[in-house]
């Protein structure tokens, strides 16, 4: 898999309470491309942390109606990848990638 499509492939983590809470339980959370399947998640969250990757769940959150400057409109839909690390591995997102 090539550094490209592994960026395509994973496009940000989650940083929210409940997923900070997660890594208590060696688990990661990802925002995904929507076409992005189980096996790549894990191809490339292993080549791009250097960890090993135990396990892929995913969720698609479907995108709310709102009202854009009073006209209806409708927010993209978003795949999240929860990923299950190896015991003892973490990931940390405030260092840099090399």
């Amino acid at each position: 898999m090539s550094r490209e499509s592994i960026y395509e492939v994973i496009r940000s983590p989650v940083i929210t309470e409940k997923a900070t809470a997660l890594t208590e339980r060696s688990q990661v959370s990802f925002r995904v491309a929507l076409s992005a399947t189980k096996p790549e998640i894990k191809v490339a969250v292993e080549t791009l942390f250097g960890v090993t990757v135990l396990g892929v769940n995913t969720l698609i959150t479907k995108g709310k109606t709102k009202k854009f400057r009073g006209r209806p409109g409708q927010r993209a839909d978003v795949k999240k990848a929860i990923v299950q690390l190896a015991d003892g591995q973490s990931i940390d997102f405030t260092t840099s990638l090399s």
